[in-house]
């Protein structure tokens, strides 16, 4: 596929025991079905050709010879197939059985990957019919063809290097060091592994495990496919499980004793930039020891499966959600407690009735909950202005009513007609007047710090941050600021679960949640707010999806584009999408000076943009080649 996705199929087919002639025509129904589907690298079990469970059969020559037919099939079956199909099989080499992966791409036989760990104890007695292997580096011949047969082989796509492939088998991945670890080393980005898992009592969530586990630590991709019914029921019973994940996470998964295909795309780019983000992976010395088959690999362009959410921050089910939410209220307030026990100081708010100054205001009643400081020493104060709605003033009556705290009023109307007359402003409501008032908002709390001996909490989230959506030396400065790397639509859910846990904050929380997001600059339409922040900059969904996928993962603009019209397609046009893709874009580099001198702030997920950990950038970066890549 393009943008570095690869199509990825797990198969399980419907086999006959000791039946390799008929099991062939399975394993070529499931090749020509995943061929309908695009499916550019395509798994099957462990021992699939035979079924897994023959025993002694496994040494007949009948067997033995339908095995090489059943072989030469699927291989003529796989002509005009573009997909690197791995199948696993019974080898005789040197008068010696193995368990294998024999790998086919259109029309050939490109190598022969044996089992290196062959378990023997429980149920399991491989043994007592193959051979393990390690760092075997040899050839066969095969069906006419010589092809590689060892345990170090790398599958390389001529035109992309990012895909590189390489195959375990089953009780590989369970043992202590799995040829996957050394296969990473030399460079695999994707990790195949035909497997015959039998299924008991939690081995399913088990072998979840172990995948997440293993391809978060490889940075890869990992391909699982199971064996299912038609296997021996006489002790054991197989479900057909197959996985793929990408880097940590399960993509996609089966369901328990459903044979047939699973399909998802694993993202080789964005495998390759973690590589590269993360130094501590390096392509070793063993590359050397390892064997190099190229194949062709054509992009087939076919429809993106994989699904894309709209809000990458934000779990899928509710309970994560909760779980998430919980956390990042602990690393925030334990932060600022932290802080704030260092310095001896007690927190200063500037309480806006918006979003961000309630999770501020949350997560310092949180730390003086931890300090068993009184939360009347919290010094929160509303400084309403001319853009200042009747709505965001209820939501901060509502707030000290629910939280039980003192929120003082101080009105700038008065400082800031003055401070304009002093400057000689000429009275419209431009830039200058609009950020007049967060300076003067800010100076008011600042002083009132130095008076009280208080610390100042920073309101200002990740997407304002991201956009330069705060106003320099406004509310983009405080001394400590406790949002700075939380994107604006994961505030709505901490809220939300915070409305939830403490049912006396609901009321109030509700009315905060639904209320415009607005800077408050412009003056009130009656009372009402007249400045929407969307309205004028786009959507914070979108904003955050650009954050998540052009931060996150260097993606290139027209990826994300791809990604986001997927994601948003029911909601925004393409060219929605890509006009608010280019504001970002712009936005993002004009405004890098703000956080090259930006506060502290904890870091709560994978992305921060302070200059100081995550992110450095020269103010003078051009957006130019970004900007250009938007088609």
């Amino acid at each position: 596929m393009k943008y570095g996705f690869i199509k990825t199929a797990a198969a399980t087919p419907n086999i006959k025991l000791a039946n390799p002639s008929a099991n062939a025509i399975e394993i070529i129904k499931l090749i020509k079905k995943a061929n309908i589907y695009g499916v550019e690298l395509l798994v099957f079990p462990e021992l699939c050709i035979t079924g897994y469970t023959c025993g002694e059969l496994f040494l007949s020559d009948v067997i033995i010879r339908s095995i090489s037919d059943a072989i030469n099939q699927i291989c003529k079956a796989t002509l005009d197939k573009k997909a690197l199909i791995f199948v696993g099989s019974p080898i005789l080499h040197k008068e010696k059985l193995y368990s294998c992966a024999v790998v086919f791409q259109n029309g050939k036989i490109l190598g022969i990957v044996p089992k290196t760990a062959l378990p023997s104890y429980a149920e399991f007695y491989e043994l007592r019919y193959f051979i393990p292997t390690k760092n075997v580096s040899d050839s066969i011949n095969l069906c006419g063809q010589n092809v590689p047969f060892g345990t170090n082989i790398i599958f390389e796509a001529k035109n992309n290097e990012n895909i590189k492939i390489s195959a375990e088998i089953c009780e590989d991945m369970f043992v202590i060091s799995p040829p996957s670890n050394r296969h990473a080393q030399a460079g695999a980005s994707i990790i195949v592994n035909l497997s015959a898992s039998n299924e008991l009592i939690g081995k399913s969530e088990y072998r979840k495990t172990l995948i997440k586990s293993q391809s978060g630590r490889l940075l890869a991709g990992y391909v699982y496919a199971s064996a299912g019914s038609g296997e021996s029921v006489s002790d054991i019973i197989f479900s057909g499980h197959r996985i793929i994940a990408e880097n940590g996470k399960i993509l996609v998964e089966s369901k328990l004793f459903e044979n047939g295909l699973t399909i998802c795309e694993i993202d080789t780019c964005q495998l390759a930039y973690e590589r590269r983000r993360l130094n501590v992976f390096k392509i070793n010395s063993i590359t050397s020891s390892y064997h190099i088959v190229e194949f062709n690999f054509d992009n087939m362009g076919t429809k993106l499966i994989r699904h894309i959410s709209p809000l990458p921050f934000i779990p899928n089910d509710l309970q994560s959600v909760s779980t998430r939410a919980e956390l990042i209220l602990q690393i925030q307030s334990r932060a600022l407690a932290e802080r704030l026990k260092l310095t001896g100081l007690n927190a200063v708010i500037g309480v806006s009735g918006g979003l961000d100054s309630c999770l501020s205001l949350l997560v310092i009643l949180r730390s003086y909950e931890i300090l068993n400081r009184n939360k009347k020493d919290i010094i929160a104060i509303t400084m309403p202005g001319p853009g200042t709605s009747t709505q965001t003033m209820e939501n901060v009556s509502k707030l000290a009513k629910a939280l039980k705290i003192q929120i003082r009023k101080i009105p700038i109307n008065e400082i800031l007609k003055n401070h304009l007359n002093n400057i000689k402003h000429i009275g419209n409501t431009d830039i200058a007047y609009e950020n007049a008032q967060a300076r003067e908002r800010m100076q008011i709390l600042m002083d009132i710090a130095n008076i009280e001996k208080g610390l100042v909490i920073g309101t200002s989230d990740l997407s304002e941050n991201a956009l330069g959506w705060c106003t320099y030396n406004g509310d983009h400065m405080s001394m400590y600021a406790v949002n700075s790397s939380i994107p604006k639509t994961l505030i709505r859910y901490i809220i939300s679960y915070e409305s939830e846990r403490v049912k006396k904050y609901k009321k109030a929380l509700l009315s905060v949640l639904n209320t415009e997001i607005s800077p408050e600059l412009l003056p009130a339409d009656k009372g009402r707010i007249s400045q929407k922040t969307e309205d004028i900059i786009g959507p914070f969904e979108l904003h955050d999806f650009f954050i998540y996928y052009t931060l996150r993962f260097g993606q290139t603009p027209d990826k994300t584009l791809m990604l986001a019209t997927k994601a948003f397609k029911d909601k925004y046009s393409k060219e929605e999408i890509k006009k608010h893709l280019k504001i970002f874009i712009k936005r993002f580099f004009a405004n890098q000076f703000k956080r090259n001198c930006a506060p502290d702030g904890i870091k709560v997920g994978t992305i921060s943009l302070s200059p100081r950990s995550d992110w450095r950038m020269a103010t003078e970066s051009s957006a130019n080649e970004w900007i250009n890549s938007i088609k």
